[in-house]
């Protein structure tokens, strides 16, 4: 018989693990009752033949990339909204959230252009900055 447990954070910010029967036991968040420290996890992570951690030349060699969903979080906005104000089909915004597909290099560049102005890209596509840039 397999007993099942899980831990969670009260609403009094303590952490427990609830056990079977829901009982709950209070777990230490203090630094020092840890089990293992930090070069002992290291070491372990190390040693696991099945998952080792990326080498610094394989991370140098991955691509970042900007997550469209916390981006959109961070703005307040729903992906409606969002893709409403800057002009992207809804379909799309969707499909780059959950990874179905990914933007291309234009769309990139554009997304960088949104996280660091979205105000500023907000209002270089608004209607009326459109009309006053073409003339009266």
């Amino acid at each position: 018989m397999t007993i099942i447990t899980a831990r969670r954070r009260r609403n009094d910010g303590k952490l427990v693990q609830v056990e079977a029967g829901r009982s709950e036991v209070e777990l230490s968040t203090d630094p020092a009752d840890r089990d293992m420290t930090a070069a002992e996890i290291r070491s372990a992570a190390l040693s696991d033949p099945e998952n080792p951690p990326l080498s610094e030349e394989f991370r140098a060699r991955l691509r970042k990339s900007l997550n469209l969903r916390v981006m959109r979080r961070v703005l307040g906005l729903t992906q409606e909204e969002f893709a409403a104000r800057y002009q992207i089909p809804l379909g799309t915004v969707r499909d780059w959230e959950q990874r179905r597909t990914e933007p291309d290099a234009a769309a990139r560049a554009y997304l960088r252009a949104i996280a660091g102005n979205p105000e500023g890209v907000a209002r270089a596509l608004s209607s009326k900055a459109m009309t006053s840039a073409t003339g009266p």
